[in-house]
């Protein structure tokens, strides 16, 4: 006796690749927020750190690093989509975010 499957093999073919998509842009729009989130904190505190050290005042310094933290949040979430592979996307967000935040830590003592 011979059963046809419920679902034709092309049908079902393309109903995986269209959940991997899904799960994709999930995937990459969590990186682009909560990761961009990360990566711009991490450069506003290392920048407001290091910009007085530089030579602005203070509050320059405060206002300039978190001016500049929306466009790094902006140019991060632009950039995870326009990347190929979505691992390398999370890779290229959370290393530099870490490595600021250690950056951030070691030189002004809290991040």
């Amino acid at each position: 006796m011979h059963t046809t499957p419920s679902t034709p093999a092309p049908a079902q073919a393309a109903s995986t690749t269209l959940t991997r998509y899904r799960w994709a842009v999930a995937v990459r729009s969590l990186v682009a927020i909560f990761g961009g989130y990360a990566l711009s904190a991490a450069c506003a505190i290392w920048l407001g750190h290091l910009l007085p050290a530089l030579g602005m005042t203070r509050l320059d310094a405060v206002l300039t690093a978190t001016m500049l933290a929306f466009v790094v949040h902006a140019c991060a979430a632009i950039w995870v989509f326009a990347i190929a592979s979505t691992w390398r996307a999370a890779i290229g967000i959370l290393v530099p975010a870490a490595v600021l935040a250690v950056g951030a830590w070691a030189y002004g003592g809290a991040a």
